[in-house]
């Protein structure tokens, strides 16, 4: 649709800009659990909300055509859609999946899918050897985040999608840092991209959502299935929510973007950091491999400090970013990813992978650049204080 317009436009003008009955230029807010059906022959296309919802509908096919996807589908979280793309696996199959993944997903894998017969391997994406290594006749997935959480590490996705097709195995892409404005997995040939929209996509903290895209008919079907049968489906007001977020989502991350890249080379020269990881910076391993395969670095990085005391100064002391969860907000939001995000991965696990007690991660927000720095700059300066 529209074709040679521009994905900015896309973000406002789609085929639900305008109410056909109302002419209202908001797309309804369909609160119906249950559906009238006229005749006893009838087969409406919608019956009950978990099966499908006009609000739903029209995020869902949002998204679907940002992706470049054929189907879209619409979650309660991101785990929601991440858990349930994953039940296209059986008892006895194997997935290979990045070893920084998100914590939640590390949980679902090893202690979720591990109950029901399905085996894992967490593997460096970034090592295409190790990737081939650890491919078994068994395997089924491979489950790509790129950047990574919270380090930021760069898988190749045309060659893991290569690796994947010789293999016979799907490939899933968690997309949720970059979204489709600055990467578009199925473009690359991944089968499965993921998001939590509760991050960039609706883009203001305020609703719980995820979303998928396939870019296969069948494989969609199946997928609609299991979304049916489960039932985490994203209730019609928050997919208002994400729909209007995505409204703004080209001059969001134009801002965010611009700052986060700023900041990193301020951070990277400061005598408190020890290493800034962010994929913009042209030292970050696999920088060249992200700028083919995306249009930035991207508006979150992660930084390392001494320790855990150091992180605690410098939380204390801040003012600008929340001390929080999640990330991709219009605030700019500082984690402390050992009790945060992978607060789900046993600590010998996690600082195997390089996420020590003294990492945070920054998602840049829509503050004044200057503002920002100064007052990281006065963070840290108080942490060189107290070493």
């Amino acid at each position: 649709m529209h074709d040679q317009w521009s994905f900015q436009t896309k973000l406002i003008h789609n085929k639900h800009k305008v109410d056909p009955t109302t002419g209202a230029v908001s797309v309804a807010i369909q609160q119906a659990s249950t559906f009238h059906q006229q005749t006893l022959d009838e087969s409406p296309e919608f019956d009950y909300s978990r099966s499908g919802n006009p609000t739903r509908k029209a995020l869902e096919e949002a998204i679907a055509e940002l992706e470049g996807g054929v189907r879209g589908f619409a979650f309660a979280s991101g785990m929601a859609a991440i858990s349930t793309a994953f039940l296209l696996l059986s008892s006895g199959d194997h997935v290979l999946v990045t070893e920084d993944v998100y914590g939640g997903t590390y949980r679902i894998v090893a202690d979720v899918l591990s109950r029901f017969g399905i085996e894992y391997t967490f593997v460096d994406m970034t090592d295409l050897d190790a990737v081939k290594a650890n491919i078994r006749p068994n395997t089924k997935v491979i489950y790509i985040e790129t950047p990574s959480n919270p380090l930021l590490k760069v898988t190749d996705i045309r060659a893991i999608v290569q690796l994947a097709k010789e293999n016979g195995c799907l490939t899933f892409v968690d997309n949720t840092f970059m979204t489709p404005a600055l990467q578009r997995p199925l473009d690359l040939g991944a089968d499965i991209v993921l998001h939590s929209a509760t991050k960039f996509l609706a883009g203001h903290s305020d609703c719980l959502a995820g979303l998928a895209v396939v870019k296969d008919e069948k494989l969609g079907e199946e997928l609609y299935k299991l979304q049916n049968a489960f039932g985490a489906v994203l209730g019609p007001h928050d997919c208002w929510l994400v729909l209007r977020g995505l409204k703004t989502l080209h001059v969001r991350l134009d801002q965010s973007v611009k700052t986060a890249s700023q900041l990193a080379e301020f951070l990277k020269k400061h005598p408190a950091i020890k290493k800034v990881y962010y994929p913009g910076l042209h030292d970050h391993p696999g920088s060249d491999i992200h700028l083919r395969q995306s249009v930035n670095g991207g508006a979150v990085l992660s930084f390392e400090l001494e320790d855990e005391k150091a992180v605690k100064i410098l939380a204390d002391h801040v003012q600008l970013p929340v001390f929080a969860v999640s990330l991709g907000a219009v605030e700019s939001i500082l984690s402390y990813p050992a009790k945060m995000s992978h607060a789900a991965m046993p600590k010998e696990e996690r600082i195997k992978r390089g996420i020590t007690d003294g990492l945070l991660r920054l998602s840049v927000g829509l503050e004044n650049f200057e503002d920002l720095k100064n007052d990281l700059e006065s963070g840290l300066s108080t942490v060189l204080a107290y070493q």
